[in-house]
C-alpha cells in the first residue's frame, strides 16, 4: 500500500534512464528545432530535473503552442470526468521529442502525389484510396496424394 504522495511518488521505473543511456544529456538534444504546431511526445529525462513534467504527462502526445529559448509550451488533452480539458504544460526540451504519429500519413500524401502526377502524364485514372486487406481466396484441397494425418499431443514425460 503506498504511503507517500509526493510529486514524483511511484515513478521508480517510469523515470529511469534506459540501458547504456545514463549520464548527461546529449548536446544534439538542444539542437533540435521546435515550432508552434509541432506534435511532440512527452518523455521525462531523469538526468534533467528542471522543467520536468508531472508523471501524468509522461508518455502523452501534445501540440506545441509556445517556444522559449530553453523550453516549450505543450497542449495536452486530459480526460476529467466526462470531458476533455486542455492542459497547457511548460517543459524543457530535454523532456520532449518529435512524434512519429503523423509520419505514415505524410508519407502516404507524398506517394499519392507522385502516383497522381504520373497518372496525369499518362492520361490515366489511378485509385489513391487505401484498400483494406481482403480475405484469402477460397481453394479446395485434394486428398489424392495427400493422406490425412491424425495429430495427437505427446504424452507428458519427465526426464531426470
Amino acid at each position: 500500500m503506498p504511503h507517500s504522495f509526493g510529486y514524483r511518488a511511484r515513478t521508480r521505473h517510469m523515470f529511469k534512464r534506459g540501458f547504456k543511456e545514463h549520464g548527461p544529456v546529449k548536446l544534439s538534444t538542444y539542437l533540435i528545432n521546435y515550432r508552434i504546431g509541432d506534435i511532440v511526445d512527452i518523455k521525462a529525462n531523469a538526468a534533467q530535473q528542471k522543467g520536468m513534467p508531472h508523471k501524468y504527462y509522461h508518455g502523452r502526445t501534445g501540440i506545441i503552442y509556445n517556444v522559449t529559448p530553453h523550453a516549450v509550451g505543450v497542449i495536452v488533452y486530459k480526460v476529467v470526468g466526462n470531458r476533455y480539458l486542455e492542459k497547457r504544460v511548460n517543459l524543457r526540451v530535454e523532456h520532449i521529442r518529435h512524434s512519429g504519429c503523423r509520419q505514415e500519413f505524410l508519407d502516404r500524401v507524398q506517394s499519392n502525389r507522385r502516383a497522381h502526377a504520373e497518372a496525369k502524364e499518362k492520361g490515366e485514372r489511378v485509385t489513391l484510396k487505401r484498400i483494406p486487406a481482403l480475405p484469402r481466396e477460397a481453394r479446395s484441397i485434394s486428398s489424392k496424394d495427400n493422406a490425412p494425418q491424425t495429430m495427437t499431443p505427446r504424452p507428458y514425460e519427465t526426464f531426470i
